[in-house]
């Protein structure tokens, strides 16, 4: 995949993205399974008991697009199973170099990953310079039950911030201002259980990040997932000049 940036993300589907630092490429959550061949989101154990949603499609909702899955290493913001699943772990090669949250990197050196490298704070690879950054996947003790998430800052001859499943709160907004991106990468879709408030990014939240940097920010995590419930056509509507991507569209600066 090539820009004449030195960023570019290409959405795959739901957080799946291609992102490509200075030639070097990170698939970053990798979601594989074939549309309605896993269960809605309540029937996954990572999700707690007590929580329901109204809408009980099966997911993914949407296929896979017909997307070149070239890529050097892999990122994995948190192991919930529209983050990173069965197909994807049975699909990726044993010695891939695999960057986590440290809390998770057990769970995929038991799954067979022989290059697994948790990030406490940064790393590094071909030149580019990890850091990972905080995330809250909700609000409240919502949030402490949906467990560790983090964002990842990938600093090239640019940078480029993937903040992961999170809501809008005082650590993003110093990530923003630490950092400086040149590109920012949110999960919207504004994530819904019939029980407390959203657990990831709506508009206002979104909103919020755009008029907190000048970076192009780009909105995925949309209409893959049964309880993400804000469109695209809505955000659209909702937010000016952000970059809402198709399945299969990338974005450069």
């Amino acid at each position: 995949m090539t820009s004449d940036s030195d960023i570019s993300v290409q959405l795959v589907r739901n957080a799946t993205v291609l992102a490509t630092i200075d030639e070097t490429t990170f698939l970053v959550d990798p979601m594989f399974t074939p549309q309605g061949e896993m269960p809605t989101v309540t029937d996954n154990p990572a999700v707690p008991e007590f929580l329901t949603t109204e809408n009980q499609k099966r997911n993914p909702l949407v296929p896979l697009p017909d997307v070149d899955l070239d890529y050097d290493a892999v990122v994995v913001t948190h192991r919930h199973p529209d983050h990173w699943d069965e197909a994807a772990k049975e699909e990726l090669e044993a010695d891939v170099p695999l960057f986590c949250q440290p809390e998770e990197a057990e769970a995929f050196t038991d799954e067979g990953f022989t290059d697994v490298r948790p990030v406490d704070d940064e790393a590094t690879f071909e030149g580019i310079t990890i850091h990972r950054t905080p995330g809250q996947h909700g609000h409240g003790e919502l949030a402490e039950g949906m467990g560790p998430v983090s964002g990842f800052v990938f600093e090239g001859d640019e940078t480029l911030y993937i903040a992961g499943d999170t809501i809008w709160y005082e650590p993003v907004e110093e990530t923003l201002d630490r950092f400086d991106p040149d590109m920012v990468v949110l999960n919207g879709g504004e994530a819904q259980f019939d029980q407390g408030e959203p657990i990831t990014m709506g508009i206002e939240d979104i909103n919020a990040v755009r008029e907190a940097t000048d970076a192009t920010v780009a909105v995925v995590h949309m209409e893959a997932i049964n309880h993400c419930l804000l469109s695209r056509e809505e955000l659209r509507a909702e937010t000016g000049d952000v970059v809402v991507p198709e399945d299969g569209e990338q974005v450069s600066l």
